[in-house]
């Protein structure tokens, strides 16, 4: 999380070239909205109990257990991007390589706009990232696999998003103060779709999807002098905080 945020920092919308980080997480752990308190919507002393950290997300939404996945997080300018008419519209332009990768891995995926029945309440807010659905979730088989999550500042925009090898849901559940099986019956991992892909290979097609869908030719590098600064003040002041993981106080 602190290498995300000090790729945000460091951005200049007007030099800086858009930038795609691909990662995964070891140990397993919870990250929080924003917005929420970690007491209100988490079992600490359960979490405590099993050695899961927990960390908060500069992206709101509900919490999210991360073990078996691959994570992106993508920097950019509003300019580098095909128009969007809004906000919530451009979930639809940035999350569209993604629709791309799990076609290559022999999926159906589809924005829950575009399939849900007619009806269907879409955006409602819940605690556990799961267990609800916004208009341009991904859904295939009509379960929800993964999830995105977008911030703007002037001149910025940042997302990042999960694509789940195994589904680890409700695992993630059983450290939740409100524990509804319901709340993770509606997702899905590639694993379920028979993908045993290794990391490695699934972040190759994920890098050609992403060149092929956004026309572009990606390139290797490593984190500026100024973006290793930002990231280790981050990690000692912000990142490795009570004060800011649990109570979202601080920066």
């Amino acid at each position: 999380m602190a290498i995300d945020e000090a790729l945000l920092r460091s951005f200049d919308p007007i030099t800086s070239q858009p930038v795609l980080r691909l990662y995964g997480w070891n140990p397993p752990t919870l990250s929080l909205g924003r917005f929420q308190k970690a007491a209100e919507v988490l079992d600490l002393e359960r979490c405590r109990a099993d050695g899961v950290a927990v960390v908060r997300r500069v992206t709101g939404g509900g919490v999210i257990y991360h073990a078996d996945e691959l994570t992106y997080s993508l920097v950019c300018s509003p300019s580098r991007i095909p128009a969007a008419s809004s906000i919530k519209e451009s979930f639809r332009v940035l999350t569209g390589f993604l629709l791309s990768f799990y076609r290559s891995l022999g999926l159906d995926p589809a924005y829950a706009a575009d399939v849900v029945p007619e009806g269907t309440r879409l955006g409602e807010r819940t605690a556990f990232c799961f267990a609800g659905k916004e208009s341009f979730d991904i859904l295939a088989g009509g379960r929800k696999i993964g999830g995105n999550a977008q911030r703007r500042l002037k001149g910025l925009v940042f997302q990042h998003g999960s694509i789940p090898l195994q589904n680890r849901a409700a695992k993630g559940l059983s450290y939740m103060q409100e524990q509804a099986p319901e709340y993770a019956e509606g997702t899905v991992s590639l694993a379920e779709y028979g993908v045993s892909e290794d990391s490695n290979s699934l972040q190759r097609k994920l890098i050609r999807a992403f060149g092929d869908y956004f026309a572009v030719e990606l390139g290797n590098d490593v984190l500026t002098e100024r973006e290793q600064t930002d990231m280790n003040e981050l990690l000692v002041n912000k990142y490795s905080t009570d004060q800011w993981n649990l109570e979202g106080v601080g920066f």
